[in-house]
């Protein structure tokens, strides 16, 4: 089972040491480095990877109209050579459709290196709301309980443009 509409950029362990290691030694505060990935080329959906990773295993991807056909299926068909798929759109909270490196409105360098972008952070950040923020987090911690709910308005109070889905279905009840 894989969603059929979330697409991720992919980077080796070594392109992304070697990214950590470019923005510590050649960033400035706040920079955020970035592959220069093409969308078209280079965003990969969940259920293609799927399908090649059934592959990859020696399966013929078999694809199934449900999770409950799949998992039926999942009983008989590797005996066939076959691997059960159930593909559908994401319903899981907080789950974006499409990766992406920047929003509108940021500030880039793109000229600097060939394959790497840079996000120049020009956030004003207000010490007294971090400080505010992590006194809140700490009481929740001390008290020993917290709700999902006060933990998303914190983080909204201390960035405000944060965004978070909320459709009441969590990817762990899906494994």
């Amino acid at each position: 089972m894989a969603p059929n509409d979330v697409r991720r950029y992919f980077v080796s362990k070594e392109e992304s040491g070697q990214l950590c290691l470019m923005s510590a030694l050649m960033g400035d505060n706040r920079d955020i480095f970035f592959p220069k990935l093409d969308p078209e080329k280079h965003l990969v959906k969940f259920s293609d990877l799927a399908v090649e990773f059934v592959k990859s295993r020696g399966y013929e991807p078999y694809l199934c109209d449900s999770e409950n056909e799949a998992r039926e299926l999942a009983k008989t068909l590797p005996s066939e050579g076959k691997w059960p798929c159930y593909f559908s759109p994401s319903d899981t909270t907080g789950e974006k459709d499409f990766e992406e490196f920047f929003t509108e409105g940021e500030t880039l360098d793109l000229e600097r290196f060939e394959h790497l972008g840079i996000v120049k952070s020009q956030l004003q950040f207000d010490d007294a709301s971090l400080i505010r923020f992590l006194g809140e987090i700490n009481k929740l911690r001390l008290q020993g309980s917290w709700s999902k709910e006060s933990l998303v308005e914190l983080f909204y109070e201390l960035l405000p443009e944060f965004k978070h889905l909320e459709t009441g279905k969590f990817l762990d009840a899906k494994m």
